[in-house]
C-alpha cells in the first residue's frame, strides 16, 4: 500500500497503494449482486469553496436507497456533522428525469428510483475550512477527506467503490492513498468504504521531494507550496526518523508510503499508507523547529502501527454514525508522543537533552493542569469526544487533563518499569511488537483495556497494578521512583517571571551498572 501521485504533464508520476477493488458486493445473504459506485470530484466553484460531487449508483436492487454521510473521520476524534456542509443534493434517472430525494435526518437522504434502476446523485459540498480534518477547496488546490465528501449506503460499508478526479486547468497532479485504476485517467478504486474514508485526496500543483527507501520500501514527501529550506537535509533527516520508528516494530506493513502536506495551517491525520499534515518548510529556520517538525512527522509516521494496526478494540470496524469511543487512546496517542519523543532520538537528530526537554514538555503540561487532580487517562480518552484531545483547560476550575501529555509520562512509567524488571532484557518496544504480532498479524483485531495490561504484565514478567493505577486513577505521579531505575531524577525549578512551577529531568550524581545500562538502551546508544 502506498499514496499516489498522478501527474498530468510529461514524465507523469504514479504512487500506487491500498487494495485492488472487487466488483461484487454482497447485498443479502445469500445474494451476490454486480453493483457499481463510482463517485465524480470537480472544482467549477473552486473560488467560492465548493466542490462538486457526482455519485453513478447501478445495479442495486432496491427501490428506495437510504444514503448517509459520515458525522466523523478516523483519526480525528471528533463529531463533524459534515453532512451540513452538503447543498443543492438532487437525484435523476437515465434521460434526466428527477426522482425524489428526501433528507430524513441531519445526515440521512433516501432515494427512490425504482429497483434496479441506474441513477445519478449530484450535490455541492462547502470546503472553506483550512483544517487537516475538513475538506478545502480555492483556486490553488484542493484538499478533500472522503468522509466529508463521499455518501455511503446506509448498512453496505463493505461495498467497492471508484472515483474520478477532474482537474481545474493549471492543476497537475493528485496525491491519495488510493489505487489508481489501470488504464482510466485520474481514476481510483477502493475495495470499501472504510479504505476510502481513510485516503484523502490532494490536488493542484504538487511538489514532489526526492524519495528514499527503508528496507527496501518507497517513501515520498509531496507536498502543496512545501515553501523554502533544504530539502536534502530534511528528507535525509526523515529517512533517519522512519528507520528507527519502523525499527520499533520490526516489520513495514504497506508498499509505499508517503507525507502529504497540505500546506500551512494546523494538525496531521494518520493513514494506512500515508499521513496527510499541515506543512510549511518556512518554519525550519532553526534547530529547534527541525526538532519539532521532525517529532511532529515522527508521531504521524508512527501512528500507521499505533492505532491503525495496533489498536484499541473499539477502534474498527468503524460506526460512522456515532462516536466510537474507548479508554484507550491514551495508547494510541499518548505512547506515539512517547514513540515520537524517542524516534528522533534513536535517529540521531536529537541529543539526550532535548530528549529530556521534550519530555519535560509533556510532564509539566500535566502538572500544571487543574484536570490532573480529578480526571483520569481512561476518562480523558473516553470523553474526548465532548471534551476535545486536549481536554477543556479553561479557568481554574477545569477537570480534565490531555492524554498527549500524561499519556507519554506514563509509558516512560511502564518502560523504565519493564527495563528494571527483566534486567534490561525487555522493554515497552517488545509490548508494541507483542501487540502488532498478535492482535494485528494473528488475532486480525484490536486489543482490549485488560489485554493491554496483560501484554505489559506479561514482557515485563511482574504485576504492574500499581503502574496501571495512573492509568485509571487520578494519583499523584512518582516520577523518582521510576525514573530513578535508569539513573535519572527531577528537579523541581520554582515560579518565577509569571511562570508556574517546573519539573527538570537531570542525571543522578551516582549511577550503578543497571541504572547505566537502561539509560543507555533507552537512548538508543
Amino acid at each position: 500500500m502506498g499514496p499516489v501521485l498522478k501527474a498530468i504533464i510529461p514524465k507523469s508520476v504514479f504512487l500506487f497503494c491500498c487494495f485492488a477493488a472487487a466488483v461484487c458486493c454482497n447485498i443479502a445473504a445469500g445474494q451476490t449482486h454486480k453493483a457499481v459506485l463510482h463517485y465524480t470530484v470537480s472544482a467549477p466553484q473552486a473560488s467560492e469553496h465548493y466542490f462538486h460531487i457526482e455519485l453513478n449508483c447501478a445495479g442495486w436492487p432496491a427501490g428506495t436507497v437510504a444514503f448517509k454521510m459520515p458525522r466523523w473521520t478516523p483519526g480525528y476524534y471528533q463529531l463533524m456533522d459534515y453532512a451540513k456542509d452538503v447543498e443543492n443534493l438532487a437525484a435523476t434517472v437515465t434521460g434526466g428525469k428527477a426522482v425524489a430525494a428526501l433528507r430524513t435526518s441531519d445526515n440521512t437522504w433516501l432515494v427512490a428510483a425504482g429497483k434496479n434502476t441506474p441513477f445519478i446523485i449530484s450535490y455541492d459540498v462547502k470546503a472553506d475550512k483550512n483544517f487537516v480534518a475538513n475538506s478545502y477547496v480555492d483556486t490553488s488546490r484542493g484538499y478533500i477527506i472522503p468522509g466529508a465528501a463521499f455518501l455511503y449506503i446506509d448498512g453496505h460499508i463493505k461495498t467497492p467503490v471508484s472515483v474520478t478526479v477532474k482537474l481545474n486547468k493549471g492543476w497537475a497532479a493528485i496525491a491519495t492513498g488510493l489505487d489508481a485504476v489501470p488504464g482510466k485517467i485520474n481514476e481510483f478504486s477502493a475495495p470499501d468504504f472504510d479504505i476510502l474514508y481513510d485516503c484523502p485526496i490532494l490536488m493542484g500543483n504538487l511538489e514532489v521531494l526526492p524519495a528514499f527507501t527503508v528496507n527496501g520500501i518507497t517513501h515520498r514527501f509531496i507536498a502543496y507550496r512545501p515553501g523554502n529550506f533544504d530539502r536534502q537535509q530534511f528528507i535525509e533527516n526523515l529517512r533517519k526518523v522512519v528507520t528507527a520508528a519502523s525499527g520499533i516494530i520490526g516489520d513495514i506493513p504497506y508498499k509505499q508510503y508517503t507525507f502529504i502536506g497540505i500546506g500551512p495551517g494546523r494538525g496531521g491525520i494518520e493513514h494506512l499508507n500515508n499521513t496527510t499534515v499541515s506543512f510549511s518548510g518556512n518554519e525550519l529556520n532553526s534547530g529547534e523547529a527541525m526538532n519539532r517538525v521532525m517529532n511532529f512527522l515522527a508521531h504521524e509516521y508512527f501512528h500507521n502501527y499505533n492505532v491503525k494496526r495496533i489498536r484499541p478494540f473499539e477502534l474498527g470496524p468503524f460506526d460512522y454514525d456515532r462516536s466510537n469511543r474507548t479508554n484507550l487512546l491514551w495508547v494510541s496517542e499518548g505512547l506515539s508522543v512517547y514513540y515520537e519523543y524517542l524516534s528522533v532520538k534513536r535517529a540521531g537528530l536529537a541529543d539526550m537533552q532535548t530528549l529530556f526537554k521534550n519530555f519535560e514538555g509533556s510532564i509539566n503540561a500535566f502538572e500544571n493542569s487543574p484536570g490532573r487532580n480529578y480526571q483520569s487517562l481512561v476518562q480523558a480518552s473516553y470523553e474526548t469526544w465532548s471534551d476535545g484531545p486536549f481536554g477543556t483547560q479553561r479557568g481554574t476550575d477545569a477537570k480534565t487533563i490531555s492524554y498527549y501529555d500524561k499519556g507519554p509520562a506514563v509509558g516512560l512509567i511502564i518502560d523504565f518499569t519493564i527495563r528494571h524488571a527483566t534486567q534490561n532484557k525487555k522493554s515497552l518496544d517488545d509490548v508494541m511488537r507483542l501487540l502488532y504480532n498478535h492482535y494485528y498479524k494473528k488475532l486480525q483485531r484490536g486489543f482490549t483495556d485488560a489485554e493491554f495490561q496483560q501484554a505489559c504484565e506479561k514482557v515485563a514478567g511482574i504485576s504492574l497494578q500499581k503502574e496501571f493505577e495512573y492509568v485509571y486513577t487520578a494519583a499523584p505521579i512518582d516520577y523518582n521512583t521510576y525514573l530513578a531505575y535508569a539513573g535519572l531524577t527531577t528537579a523541581l525549578q520554582p515560579a518565577a517571571g509569571g511562570k508556574p512551577a517546573r519539573l527538570t529531568i537531570e542525571l543522578l550524581p551516582v549511577a550503578e551498572g543497571l541504572q547505566q545500562q537502561i539509560l543507555k538502551s533507552w537512548l538508543g546508544e
